[in-house]
């Protein structure tokens, strides 16, 4: 297998990306990847730049067993030198991030997280910061799902 760097990306990186990578990171280590796969997140905005995580994304990770708990900040052009997979929350993010892309080849890197669900048929994660407990549950239930995806894609060699 080679080596991946794995980038999450939402708006604000304190709900959706922060939380797709402590996910996947759980899911490298089950693997046996830790030496093989590189795990981040990023925002499209700054807004909540050197934050934890939102307090409510780590309770409901930490009910599942996961541990959020990235400083956020902003993606940046060169994150497209330093990552192998892009992956956007909904269009918004998948248009701010194709727009800052140097080149074609760094364009291919990109692709949309529901991209990778098996089980579910959204067309994006949703935000849940404005959203109750059930929109915190529905964003985990689909990143799991996307990052099972994303590992058995890995695994495949498709990427």
């Amino acid at each position: 297998m080679k080596n991946y760097k794995v980038l999450f990306v939402c708006l604000g990186n304190i709900c959706r990306s922060p939380a797709g990578e402590g996910i996947f990171k759980k899911l490298v280590k089950e693997q046996g990847w830790e030496d093989k796969v590189i795990v981040d997140s990023a925002g499209t905005s700054g807004y909540h730049d050197g934050e934890l995580p939102d307090p409510r994304m780590r309770r409901h990770g930490a009910r599942r067993g996961y541990k959020f708990d990235s400083l956020s900040r902003k993606f940046t052009s060169k994150d497209f030198y330093d990552f192998d997979i892009i992956l956007a929350m909904d269009d918004s993010n998948y248009h701010n991030i194709m727009r800052l892309a140097p080149d074609l080849d760094s364009q291919k890197k990109v692709y949309r997280m529901v991209e990778f669900s098996q089980r579910f048929g959204h067309d994006h994660i949703p935000d849940p910061y404005y959203s109750g407990a059930d929109g915190f549950e529905l964003v985990l239930d689909l990143l799991e799902d996307a990052c099972e995806g994303l590992i058995d894609q890995i695994k495949k060699g498709g990427l």
